[in-house]
């Protein structure tokens, strides 16, 4: 039977229940995430907002968002009207696949290059910038373009790119095409040991100041929707396989071992890391403080 969801009500203090205003990236790498609330028919007691990251971003920090994904970099600009939902993110322990710079040239040769940015992902523009410039010890002139890894190679000797869009070129394009390929991902737990989060779930401090219950639901049903989805990852890369260029064993690789969708201490040591390394010209401190939301029921 279809749900259909309630009408706004007056919550314990008088004030009015609305569904939650919840953002979605249509990336593949965020399908485990909604796929078996999708299932269950949970969405239909949210309003949900599908858009890129970045669009996601300033929505949740302008407001027009109670909670959603954000950007790492974004979060720790405005960690201190933000309050992260625990053990949910999307990152990665090792290769993501989907976080990649493709060039042209080996990486250690990119002194004085150009470097094409995808605008999709600030945080993945920052991962690339700090392991070019201090572990690869390479300077390239950057500039920001539309993700996509043929308009980039016609102007750029390297571009960044995440998503779907990473997915192809990393898989099918880079290798027909010759071109190196460096997963940012993998890269990264080189260099520090650490996992690295790309993005992590938050709600605005105003929202969960007047209607905690309502967010503790909603992390409730994005950690089943995880769990479920990731118990039945190969039902979820079959349906994905139908209408993606990639086949189900490679989306199921890429679900299940590729990407990491915890948030624990190490995931927590790693945004710390991150932080620290990147703080002096990123626009946050060094020492930023992650404010994790109180799952206790009240």
């Amino acid at each position: 039977m279809r749900r259909t969801p309630e009408a706004p009500h007056p919550d314990a203090r008088g004030e009015t229940l609305r569904r939650p205003r919840v953002g979605h990236i249509q990336f593949l790498n965020c399908l485990p995430l909604y796929w078996a609330m999708a299932r269950s028919g949970t969405l239909l007691d949210m309003e949900l907002t599908k858009d890129t990251p970045d669009n996601l971003n300033d929505a949740l920090v302008r407001g027009d968002l109670d909670i959603g994904p954000i950007s790492l970099i974004e979060f720790l600009r405005h960690a201190d009207d933000l309050v992260v939902l625990p053990d949910i993110a999307v990152g990665s322990d090792g290769p993501v696949m989907s976080v990649v710079m493709v060039s042209q040239v080996p990486f250690d040769e990119l002194d004085g290059a150009s470097v094409a940015l995808g605008s999709t992902s600030r945080t993945s523009v920052r991962l690339a910038q700090l392991l070019l410039e201090e572990r690869q010890g390479v300077r390239p002139e950057y500039f920001t373009c539309a993700p996509d890894l043929a308009l980039m190679m016609q102007d750029a000797d390297a571009g960044v790119l995440i998503g779907d869009a990473a997915l192809r070129a990393s898989l099918h394009d880079a290798p027909r095409l010759g071109l190196h390929v460096l997963d940012l991902g993998q890269a990264w737990k080189e260099w520090t040991g650490l996992p690295f989060v790309f993005a992590v779930w938050a709600v605005r401090r105003d929202f969960l100041g007047r209607h905690p219950d309502r967010v503790r639901e909603v992390h409730e049903a994005f950690l089943a929707s995880r769990d479920l989805s990731l118990a039945e990852v190969d039902k979820v890369a079959e349906q994905a396989a139908r209408w993606e260029a990639f086949d189900a064993s490679t989306l199921e690789r890429y679900f299940a071992t590729a990407l990491d969708y915890s948030l624990g201490e190490r995931q927590l040591a790693g945004i710390a890391e991150f932080a620290r390394r990147t703080a002096h010209n990123t626009g946050y401190p060094e020492d930023v403080r992650v404010s994790l939301l109180d799952t206790t029921p009240a």
